[in-house]
């Protein structure tokens, strides 16, 4: 058993884990969801009030000889997260790392997955509804599976809108980004929607999506919550989700549409299921395609895993603490 725990920075979870390798590690471990040889623990959630709550999500994956938990706080004021690994054969823990970055990667990491399975082979036509902190991954990841020959940006701040457009004119050149002035010029004709805000009522109608236009919805994963009515799933000839039970518990939006337990449930396609058939299942009637992300432990846990994978093979990079010191901790660098 290891005597010692990696401890890792937001600065190091970022530089160890480009957006193209954590694509490729979370698709991994969706298969191994689909083939029940990796877990979910479902989501912990607990209310501090004024839009305040408390979260844990866990995973296993006994490929990779890992499990871990990821718990955060959300409030007004601010949001902090740490993901703490573990081995799962012996039960020593191997790390213990800052998670707001981890939690940006897999979720955009998620979203690209979403894209890449889902949506249209020749989407390339972008409209990034929100300009927050996910945002710009959102689009950095999409743009990974299908490379973005326009992006148009709206949000409900202006300033924000534009200085967000500036960054990815930067980041992306072959990309012509440009600022919509409205949720209507930034959807029309666009073959990829992703929203990705704070909205706790609906704000997205299904008339704003193109015909056979690809939706990530990926800003309301909380029950108190919403972005989307729910004449856009009955828009959509195929709804996927990352993980029913997520779903279930926590989105307002399809609570709202598909009940609880209602028979309307078995119609929604789980993305690991569509990567282990290698594509969507036959659907229903409509013209468009919906991917609902709410997140899940073995998402965080594949970014979790590469990242200690990396850290290790880049010693003198993180910090280690003892584990089985009599006398008071000491924290030393590598």
């Amino acid at each position: 058993m290891k005597n010692t725990a990696l401890w890792l920075t937001e600065a190091e979870v970022a530089g160890h884990v480009p957006m193209v390798d954590a694509i490729d590690a979370l698709e991994r471990n969706l298969i191994e969801i689909a083939d029940g040889a990796a877990f979910n623990v479902p989501k912990a959630l607990g209310s501090l009030g004024d839009g305040g709550a408390m979260h844990a999500l866990a995973s296993a994956s006994p490929r990779l000889g890992v499990c871990g938990f990821k718990t955060w706080v959300h409030t007004p004021n601010g949001a902090k997260a740490v993901f703490a690994l573990f081995d799962s054969n012996n039960g020593s823990l191997l790390a213990m790392m800052e998670a707001n970055t981890l939690g940006q990667i897999r979720t955009a990491a998620m979203t690209a997955l979403g894209t890449r399975w889902i949506a249209p082979a020749e989407a390339d036509d972008l409209a990034i509804v929100g300009t927050g902190r996910q945002a710009i991954a959102q689009v950095y990841a999409i743009n990974a599976v299908r490379p973005l020959r326009r992006v148009r940006v709206w949000s409900r701040d202006a300033a924000r809108r534009q200085a967000f457009a500036d960054k990815v004119r930067v980041d992306l050149p072959q990309a012509d980004v440009t600022v919509a002035g409205s949720l209507e010029a930034a959807t029309d004709g666009a073959s990829l929607v992703t929203v990705v805000t704070r909205a706790t009522e609906p704000f997205f109608r299904a008339g704003l999506l193109a015909p056979h236009a690809h939706l990530n919805a990926v800003g309301a994963i909380l029950p108190a919550n919403a972005e989307v009515f729910p004449d856009v799933f009955d828009r959509a000839w195929a709804v996927v989700v990352d993980d029913l039970d997520n779903a279930r518990r926590g989105s307002r939006e399809m609570r709202e549409r598909y009940g609880v337990d209602a028979p309307q449930w078995p119609k929604v396609q789980t993305l690991p299921d569509v990567i282990k058939r290698g594509g969507l299942a036959n659907g229903n009637s409509g013209d468009v395609t919906v991917f609902k992300a709410m997140g899940m432990g073995l998402s965080d846990l594949a970014v979790a895993a590469l990242t200690y994978e990396r850290a290790l093979a880049a010693p003198g990079t993180a910090l280690t603490v003892p584990l089985t010191a009599a006398a008071p901790i000491q924290w030393t660098r590598d």
